[in-house]
C-alpha cells in the first residue's frame, strides 16, 4: 500500500474542489498550446499506471474512510485518457467509496472531439458527471489567439456531446482575452457561445500574463493589452447582459478576479447587473480585490 499519495508537480484544480480528493489520474495537459497557461508547461503529457492509483485509492480509503464525496481527476486533460483505463479507475472509486457522490475532472475541447457521446455516458454512469471547460471566449478572432486549437461552432459541437452524454459542464471564460479595443465583441460573443452551451455552471477568470507563456512574451514586447479593473467590470457587465440562461450559477470567484460576484440565472441576472452599474457609475466605492490579494 502506498505511504501516502504524492503528487507530481504542481496541482491545479478548479475553486470548487477544494473539499475533494485529488487523483491525478494523468500528468500534465495532453494538448498544452494555449498562450496564457503555464499549468504543465513543465510536464509531458502520459497516463498514471492503474496500480499506482489503486494504491492512493486504498491509502485515502485507509486514511480518510469510507465517506468520501468528491473526487477530482487530475492534471489538465484527464478525459482524453483511454476509456477502458477511466472506466478500471472509477469502479475501484466506486468499490472504496460507496457514498461517491461527484467524480470531476477537466476537459479539453479536443477531448469532448475524440470522446463518444456513448463512451461519456457509460462514464457518467460509473460517476464521471462534471467536466471543466475552459472556452475562454465566443470570438473566434480570440480564441485563435490564444490557440485554443477550435473555433466557436467547433467548441459549441464539442461541448455540446457531453450535454447528450447527461455531463455536468462548468465553462470558463477570460475576461480581458479580447483586449482593450475587441473588449465588447469578446463579451457579446462569449454571451453567445454561453449560450448556445447551456451550462449548468458559468465561471469568469481574468486573463493574466504569467512566466513562461506565449502571453507574458507578448506582454513584454508590448503586445497584450490588460484591462484595469473597470474596464473589466464593463466587460462582465456586457457578458452578463447578453446571457440567456435557462438554469445555470455563475461564480467570478477565482483568485484572478477583481470583483467576486455569484447568483443564478436567470434569477440573479438584474442583481447581478445592478452591482456591475454601481460599480461603474462610482468605481471608487467598489470593493475591488487588491493585487496584492490576488492569486496570479
Amino acid at each position: 500500500m502506498a505511504d501516502v499519495i504524492e503528487y507530481e508537480g504542481t496541482l491545479y484544480r478548479p475553486p470548487s474542489e477544494a473539499n475533494s480528493l485529488i487523483l491525478q489520474a494523468t500528468i500534465g495537459c495532453s494538448y498544452n498550446r494555449c498562450t496564457f497557461c503555464a499549468m504543465y508547461r513543465d510536464k509531458a503529457f502520459r497516463m498514471r499506471p492503474i496500480g499506482e492509483l489503486r494504491e492512493e485509492i486504498r491509502w485515502a480509503r485507509k486514511h480518510m474512510g469510507p465517506d468520501v464525496r468528491k473526487v477530482f481527476l487530475a492534471d489538465g486533460d484527464a478525459l482524453v485518457a483511454k476509456a477502458r483505463f477511466l472506466e478500471d479507475l472509477l469502479q475501484e472509486l466506486r468499490a472504496a467509496f460507496p457514498n461517491l457522490s461527484r467524480v470531476s475532472c477537466y476537459a479539453s475541447p479536443q477531448s469532448l472531439q475524440v470522446r463518444s457521446v456513448d463512451e461519456m455516458a457509460k462514464l457518467r454512469e460509473l460517476g464521471l458527471t462534471q467536466y471543466y471547460l475552459g472556452v475562454e471566449s465566443g470570438d473566434n478572432r480570440v480564441l485563435e489567439w490564444l490557440d485554443k486549437g477550435v473555433d466557436h461552432d467547433e467548441m459549441v459541437d464539442a461541448a455540446n456531446k457531453a450535454t447528450a452524454a447527461g455531463i455536468k459542464l462548468s465553462t470558463m471564460i477570460l475576461l480581458g482575452a479580447g483586449g482593450r479595443e475587441g473588449s465588447l465583441e469578446h463579451a457579446r460573443h462569449s454571451a453567445r457561445i454561453i449560450n448556445r452551451i447551456q451550462p449548468r455552471f458559468v465561471s469568469t477568470l481574468v486573463m493574466t500574463p504569467v512566466e513562461g507563456t506565449p502571453l507574458m512574451d507578448q506582454a513584454e514586447r508590448g503586445e497584450v493589452d490588460e484591462l484595469d479593473p473597470v474596464e473589466l467590470a464593463a466587460e462582465l457587465r456586457e457578458f452578463i447582459a447578453g446571457l440567456q440562461l435557462k438554469g445555470s450559477i455563475f461564480r467570478s470567484n477565482h483568485a484572478s478576479n477583481f470583483l467576486a460576484l455569484k447568483g443564478t440565472f436567470p434569477k440573479d441576472k438584474h442583481a447581478l447587473l445592478g452591482v456591475l452599474d454601481q460599480v461603474l457609475e462610482d468605481p471608487q466605492s467598489a470593493h475591488f480585490v487588491p493585487d496584492w490579494l490576488r492569486a496570479l
